[in-house]
């Protein structure tokens, strides 16, 4: 074994690594804007295995669009709409933690036979170098243009939704349930810093 091919299994398995646990972690842990810091750090192992790959751009297109947009998106969202509410107990929420796990280990034991069971070839398609953008673009633009579309067209739903729930307080009646709002949460009264203390 040379020493390249030993740093490449090396890099794998630290990157594979990272996407499994940050992964785990993103789905276990309890507060938000930690799983959505660590969904930016899989998206940057995501792009590293591109690398591996020999994908530069695939790895470029990562980084930019789901570290850069699709993230940032996120942790906004999160800052926008995060207010400190008491969870209420859901019913029936083990059987749902049951019928959720058994989907995912369904998903995973699909996963595992279809790696195990397919003839996978070695070593893969020769590599078209400098025309690879080309034919992504290619693509992008007509075979999956109407998907591409759609998913600006959700991004752009989250924010607004995020926006105005975050808003919601501002309002005099709230949009969906047409009830009042506590401005008590808005117009709390302030102390004035600086205060003439000769004219009293």
């Amino acid at each position: 074994m040379t020493i390249s091919t030993s740093t490449e299994l090396i890099c794998f398995g630290v990157l594979s690594s990272i996407v499994i646990l940050g992964s785990l972690g993103v789905v276990l842990l309890p507060n938000i804007v930690y799983s959505a810091f660590l969904l930016g750090g899989v998206f940057m192992a995501v792009a590293g295995l591109y690398l591996l790959l020999n994908a530069s751009f695939v790895a470029a297109a990562q980084v930019l669009v789901y570290v850069g947009a699709v993230n940032v998106l996120i942790l906004f969202a999160i800052m926008l709409v995060n207010k400190q509410e008491e969870l209420k107990p859901i019913k029936g929420l083990r059987l749902r933690k049951i019928f959720s796990g058994a989907v995912c280990a369904g998903l995973l034991a699909l996963l595992i036979r279809v790696d195990f069971t397919t003839p996978w070839v070695l070593p893969g398609p020769n590599a078209i170098g400098e025309e690879a953008t080309i034919r992504i673009g290619e693509h992008l633009f007509t075979d999956y243009l109407l998907p591409f579309e759609l998913a600006s067209v959700l991004l752009l739903m989250a924010m607004i939704g995020a926006i105005v729930l975050a808003r919601r307080d501002v309002l005099i009646s709230d949009i969906g349930t047409g009830n009042s709002v506590d401005q008590a949460l808005i117009e709390k009264s302030k102390t004035p810093l600086l205060i003439d203390k000769s004219s009293q």
